[in-house]
């Protein structure tokens, strides 16, 4: 079984070009560093070291074990942080927001797996352009946002985001609609219900409605904005009485009403990334921030 201490005597060899040196830096003896190499070396099956008198280089092999050991060192320190700083936490409140459509189905799961590491969680739910101002003024100590289309959220510079999921678009229309008879949506298909009233967001700053508006606008139509809703039971209620069209998310599509017709959309641009947005320092967010971005993915893979 490989052993880290194999992993640090080959780390050191690599750093300091001899096992003499190697051991001075680890506060070994040069014969432990000798034999963590060999017990590696016979672990792997061939020689990850050559040494002359200039001293000690690794192989090809050598450098891969490398590559993939640091790796699994950093990953075991960040072990160890993350346990001793959650350890220290005690009990913890985390000043958390998110926009409704994730709360209405994610909410009470994040919360059930934070609340068994010590983390109480104090809710905000918001649409998304107050969710970025509360984080840039460090209201909040995490946020669940997203972005849609490869926009850039207008964050500071001290504001680092995690991805979490990336939650495909579906084109929501009414059953009855001529071309809910289509099993999927291309970008030409979607262009052709420009005469179509459309529901969109009423918050401004939304990435999804700004995507849907320039890909409209780059064949020279304008989007028939009939409705602004931010509720999208409400958007799902409209569509299915026959008033509207609308993209909504899959994490809505579960059990939608009956007369509304759900289908796909073939254009990888027609996808919102859910992303957890926290203040954070030089050493990136905290181990609770860390622990709740877990939450969230746990929370969403329970959903599938």
């Amino acid at each position: 079984m490989l052993d880290f201490r194999q992993l640090q005597a080959l780390s050191a060899v690599a750093s300091e070009g001899s096992v003499a040196r190697a051991a001075k830096r680890l506060g070994w003896s040069q014969p432990t560093v000798d034999y963590h190499l060999r017990n590696l070396d016979r672990l792997v099956g061939t020689d990850l070291t050559t040494r002359s008198t200039r001293g000690s280089k690794l192989t090809t092999a050598g450098a891969l074990m490398l590559e993939r050991g640091d790796e699994m060192l950093s990953l075991a320190d960040r072990a160890l942080t993350d346990v001793r700083d959650l350890a220290q936490l005690g009990k913890i409140r985390l000043r958390f927001g998110t926009f409704p459509t994730a709360a209405s189905r994610l909410l009470p799961g994040i919360a059930a797996r934070v609340a068994e590491l010590g983390i109480e969680l104090d809710a905000t739910l918001e649409e998304l352009a107050p969710l970025i101002t509360r984080i840039n003024q460090h209201t909040l100590d995490a946020a669940l946002v997203y972005a849609a289309g490869g926009y850039r959220l207008p964050f500071r510079s001290e504001v680092h985001t995690t991805h979490l999921f990336t939650d495909p678009m579906l084109l929501a229309l009414p059953a009855s609609h001529p071309a809910a008879a289509q099993s999927s949506f291309d970008r030409r298909s979607l262009l052709a219900l420009s005469s179509d009233s459309w529901v969109m967001g009423s918050t401004p700053g939304d990435t999804l409605d700004d995507l849907v508006r320039e890909v409209f606008a780059s064949e020279g139509l304008q989007v028939n904005v009939a409705i602004r809703t931010d509720d999208y039971s409400v958007v799902l209620g409209l569509i299915a009485a026959g008033m509207a069209v609308a993209l909504v998310p899959s994490l809505v599509s579960f059990n939608p009403p009956e007369g509304v017709a759900l289908r796909p959309i073939d254009d990888p641009m027609f996808a919102r990334e859910l992303l957890l947005a926290a203040p954070a320092g030089p050493g990136g967010p905290s181990a609770a921030v860390r622990q709740l971005a877990e939450a969230v993915r746990r929370s969403i893979s329970a959903l599938s």
